[in-house]
């Protein structure tokens, strides 16, 4: 699956696909490599939510804000034991609030075996959860996981076939694919859209993302998010070219007009 990508070096390309390989071979799921904890509110899906971030994704994209959660090997190892340790610590406040856990990355799917016992054992215990994805690893979502989904953020960066690979690196189709079997399964979706001037802000972009996105019938919001620049010094850290190094966030004007096209296909704009 190795592909040649201008936008990041040979050694991370490697790296990427490394980890797809490795990951590939449906592992039992007892350990994940695990890079943070986030307890926010609003955020990553109703109420309170208990996010967990974990290490690994087969994606580059050029604004990634934590460019320090690409490498599967960079995580902390963590058993599903020990996660569901910390999750029971704080099932009465999420449940209080309407809330639950977030499982993102990275992206989650490339650790799917892992990520399948954890929910499982989180509706276990009554929780709402959510799976935050670019959908590129869509394929190894099982169905059976996917009833343990309350909500899919879908990332979906881009609606051109061309300005997707410019943005991550990888192809378009597998997130398209992996959208519409939400859809098919009845699995609530909200989606996510990265405004970056000059990179994704392109009308027939935006009306290609708004189109596709109007076309499930289980998306019940589209979140715009402006680009910022808070992970430019995680990129200088770790040495890595950087490409946005100078670009400045959406104005107001043309977050307004991005809304405005996702509005005008009939969907409800966050």
């Amino acid at each position: 699956m190795s592909i040649d990508v201008p936008l990041q070096s040979r050694t991370d390309v490697i790296d990427a696909d490394d980890d797809l390989r490795a990951t590939a071979q449906r592992s039992p799921g007892d350990t994940g490599a695990v890079h943070s904890w986030e307890l926010v509110t609003s955020v990553d899906g109703p109420g309170t939510r208990l996010t967990l971030f974990l290490n690994g994704c087969p994606l580059r994209c050029q604004y990634c804000q934590n460019p320090d959660t690409w490498r599967m090997r960079d995580g902390i190892t963590h058993t599903v034991a020990e996660v569901m340790d910390r999750i029971r610590r704080y099932v009465p406040v999420l449940k209080a609030t309407g809330g639950g856990v977030t499982i993102s990355g990275g992206e989650p799917l490339l650790q799917s075996a892992f990520v399948a016992r954890v929910l499982h054992d989180c509706r276990e215990l009554g929780l709402h959860t959510a799976l935050d994805t670019s959908g590129f690893l869509g394929a190894r979502a099982s169905d059976e996981m996917l009833r343990d989904v309350s909500l899919v953020l879908l990332d979906v960066k881009s609606g051109l076939s061309e300005t997707y690979r410019e943005v991550t690196g990888r192809e378009l189709a597998p997130t398209l694919e992996f959208g519409r079997r939400l859809s098919d399964l009845g699995v609530p979706i909200w989606v996510r859209f990265v405004l970056v001037p000059g990179l994704t802000d392109e009308v027939e972009n935006v009306e290609a993302v708004a189109s596709f996105v109007e076309s499930l019938a289980t998306v019940e919001r589209v979140e715009v998010l402006p680009f910022h620049q808070m992970g430019r010094d995680k990129w200088r850290r770790m040495g890595e070219p950087y490409r946005l190094e100078a670009t400045e966030p959406p104005t107001p004007e043309l977050i307004s007009r991005v809304c405005d096209q996702f509005a005008a296909h009939g969907l409800t704009v966050f």
